[in-house]
């Protein structure tokens, strides 16, 4: 298994990533249908939602997870 300082570097990299993509990812869609569109930034902000908790649940488990080397 991944160190936890690792697992949370990379959970923290793609929140960055969802977060700067937002104003692309509505480009991306425009052309698609509107049920379509809703659907994509739904899942988008899903993944938002439950990448925060991934990292607030990592930090957690870390203040009790002796550090790697």
């Amino acid at each position: 298994m991944l160190p936890i300082e690792l697992r949370i570097d990379r959970a923290r990299r793609l929140l960055r990533m969802i977060e700067q993509d937002r104003p692309l990812l509505a480009m991306r869609v425009a052309p698609l249908s509107l049920e379509q569109q809703n659907s994509v930034k739904s899942y988008a902000e899903l993944l938002e939602v439950r990448t925060r908790a991934e990292i607030q649940r990592l930090l957690k488990e870390q203040k009790f997870t002796p550090p790697s080397d």
